[in-house]
């Protein structure tokens, strides 16, 4: 099971491990966007920082309907505990975790400041990989 928390503006921030190129591991917090059907959204700084390698460019939608590309790549997560390889957008929206990450879970959100949230598997749910 992962836990987080809400921050001070209701945001579900965990605490998230990216692998990159076998030799960079970084720690950091992402704002989970259930508005976001991709796996993980980082800027460009630390893409470059994990060393992660290109997997071209990926069309999306965005919220007021325009179709814009996003340069994307490819890097593992550790996600309750277990590998699952991703594929990483490059995007100034911050560090985001996406609907695909969360895909065969159950997410659980107690809304209100400073509020908790868990994320576990669904029964008889494929695991990520």
């Amino acid at each position: 099971m992962i836990r987080g928390t809400l921050n001070d503006q209701l945001e579900a921030v965990l605490g998230l491990d990216i692998l990159g190129d076998g030799s960079h591991k970084l720690r950091i917090e992402a704002v989970v966007d259930t508005g976001f059907n991709g796996f993980l959204s980082l800027p460009a700084h630390l893409i470059r920082v994990l060393g992660l390698v290109s997997a071209g460019v990926r069309e999306g939608t965005l919220a007021d309907g325009s179709i814009v590309s996003f340069e994307s790549y490819l890097a593992r997560v550790s996600w309750d505990d277990a590998p699952c390889h991703v594929t990483v957008i490059q995007s100034n929206g911050g560090n985001l975790v996406g609907m695909s990450l969360l895909q065969g879970s159950r997410l659980t959100i107690d809304v209100a400041r400073s509020g908790a949230f868990s994320i576990e598997p669904l029964k008889n749910a494929p695991p990520q990989t």
